[in-house]
């Protein structure tokens, strides 16, 4: 038996969950605090990405031979609705990546100090002028461009040892349009570590927008991962659905 326990899976999604927060989420408050007074720029947007995209491609190839790193409730969601991904172990999935989220954040505000707190903590949250339903289409589609990327590079089709990188360039390449809307979360748990913690650590965090960031994500995540499989599947496929 070579499979991984359960117990070990769902540390990989606590542990890469939180190396994802920490790294991407805390390059937020960190930028801001070198800028200082200084503008925010569109090259400070470009390093935050840089900084997702590297936390993604890390923990795939480090992770993702024992738990699959999924690090994204959405990716979990959308791999049990298409059959790939037992419906059992989604809340213990998902309960685990929140949790990492909740340590990643905190880990923040240990490196960082209460200055992160005080510069918002990285939270997701909308832009200014930025109503329910922008914000809503902005998570719906940079989550469902994600997770359909999450399937494709990881289909057995694919190149062999590519999928983490273009999972994390796809990261880099959503975050830029999208993160002057919402914060582009593109992930339920992204969203609602952070929030906790700045919570927590007496910050304004805006709740009332949460449930539009987590209904767009996992939303976008089913149909990202039911439109692949439309797409991908074969009539040698079918055939043997028939003959099941």
């Amino acid at each position: 038996m070579d499979e991984n326990s359960l117990p070990q899976r769902l540390a990989g999604e606590l542990i890469g969950t939180a190396i994802l927060v920490f790294v991407g989420v805390g390059a937020v408050p960190a930028t801001l605090i070198v800028n200082g007074s200084a503008p925010f720029t569109m090259a400070d947007l470009g390093m935050i990405s840089l900084a997702f995209a590297a936390a993604v491609v890390a923990t795939v190839y480090a992770l993702g031979p024992i738990s699959g790193n999924h690090i994204n409730p959405a990716v979990t969601v959308g791999l049990a609705a298409t059959g790939k991904f037992p419906w059992s172990l989604v809340p213990a999935y998902v309960g685990a990546q929140l949790a990492g989220a909740v340590v990643g954040a905190a880990a923040i505000l240990g490196v960082l100090g209460s200055k992160a707190s005080d510069l918002g903590l990285g939270i997701a949250t909308y832009g200014t002028g930025v109503g329910s339903v922008q914000a809503f289409t902005a998570e719906f589609v940079g989550t469902f461009i994600l997770v359909l990327t999450v399937f494709g590079a990881t289909h057995r089709k694919a190149a062999p040892g590519f999928a983490g990188l273009a999972i994390g360039l796809v990261v880099f390449g959503a975050i830029i349009p999208v993160a002057p809307i919402t914060g582009a979360s593109i992930n339920p748990a992204r969203t609602v570590g952070p929030m906790l913690i700045q919570q927590l650590a007496g910050g304004q965090v805006h709740f009332a927008q949460l449930p539009v960031y987590v209904l767009a994500e996992l939303s976008a995540g089913v149909l990202a991962g039911l439109t692949f499989a439309a797409l991908s599947r074969t009539r040698a496929a079918r055939r043997e659905e028939v003959q099941v």
